[in-house]
């Protein structure tokens, strides 16, 4: 118990002294996040779009060609920046230009350097989330979006795209979480962001502990708060739980109103599975209708034949 309490005290007195430094590296952990998050997405979008465009055998060579050239460039970008830490993806770029250029060149922002790694780094990941979204909107929908004279890009902008938003908002969420915590590798090239600011209250005080304990209640803070809107976002694009089916067409009937099932069940209308289940039912049904239509029909045979023998007997 001593220990608990003086552990508090220390932490009070950083805080004290230092608050403006912490407040400082949370800021500006917050906005390099924010924007790397943003700038990642969009990376993501393209390099996403890009891996689903479709060819055949029929199309031109060179569009064949540079698709394929597109997809090849597209999977090494990301198995690279997928595949190698942060903290290194850093130092590479960071220290790398100066090195391959004989210190002709040197990165001068702290800021762009910063926010170039979180960017391509959050757009590898995305790439594949995005890619993943596309191809889990029903094929369906892209087939009657051409049906009706849609190019590919009116498609992916009016019909699969919005969906596929919707089912990859939580990834985006994730990632964003993500960087809040790995902004923090940022200090190997010398960003004061919120980790940095304590190393140097450390480096300041000796005291390490009670500055890891006011930096893991600030990251969790952020991380929490940041799960906490990300779900209200969820919630505000799912749209209301009870709605009316509005028809105009007068040769329509209005079906009435509908109540969206509970969210997050097995009986939810969007789980896949639900909609599995459905469609087994509907054709375990049809199959029993269509059964008993057989036995009915067999059956008339059956009385129809006994009546024709009857009517010859009788004769």
């Amino acid at each position: 118990m001593d220990k608990l309490l003086q552990l508090g005290l220390d932490m009070s007195n950083l805080w004290g002294k230092y608050h403006s430094m912490y407040l400082s590296g949370v800021g500006k952990t917050l906005l390099l996040a924010v924007i790397g998050t943003a700038i990642g997405c969009l990376i993501g979008f393209v390099c996403g779009i890009l891996q689903t465009i479709p060819y055949t055998k029929n199309d031109h060579v060179v569009k064949r060609f540079l698709l394929k050239l597109v997809r090849i460039i597209v999977r090494a970008y990301v198995e690279i920046f997928r595949g190698t830490p942060m903290i290194l993806q850093a130092v590479f770029i960071f220290f790398g230009l100066p090195y391959f250029t004989a210190n002709a060149m040197q990165w001068t922002n702290i800021w762009a350097v910063s926010i170039l790694v979180v960017s391509i780094n959050t757009g590898a990941y995305m790439a594949e989330s995005v890619r993943g979204g596309i191809i889990s909107v029903d094929p369906g929908q892209t087939e009657g979006a051409k049906a009706i004279g849609m190019t590919h890009f009116q498609t992916m902008v009016h019909v699969i795209l919005p969906q596929a938003i919707r089912n990859i908002i939580p990834q985006i969420g994730n990632n964003f979480i993500i960087n809040i915590k790995d902004t923090s590798v940022m200090f190997i090239i010398g960003f004061t962001e919120f980790f940095a600011t304590h190393k140097g209250v450390v480096g300041a005080t000796y005291k390490y502990f009670p500055s890891a304990a006011i930096e893991m209640i600030g990251y969790l803070t952020m991380t929490l708060v940041a799960s906490f809107l990300l779900r209200l976002l969820e919630k505000k694009m799912d749209g209301s739980n009870s709605y009316d089916l509005v028809q105009v067409d007068a040769l329509t009937m209005t079906a009435g109103n509908y109540n969206h099932p509970g969210r997050g069940t097995p009986f939810d209308e969007r789980n896949p599975e639900a909609v599995k289940s459905m469609l087994r039912e509907e054709l375990r049904r049809q199959a029993e209708q269509d059964e008993a239509k057989r036995q009915g029909e067999r059956a008339e045979t059956r009385r129809q034949n006994a009546a024709g023998d009857h009517d010859q007997r009788g004769e």
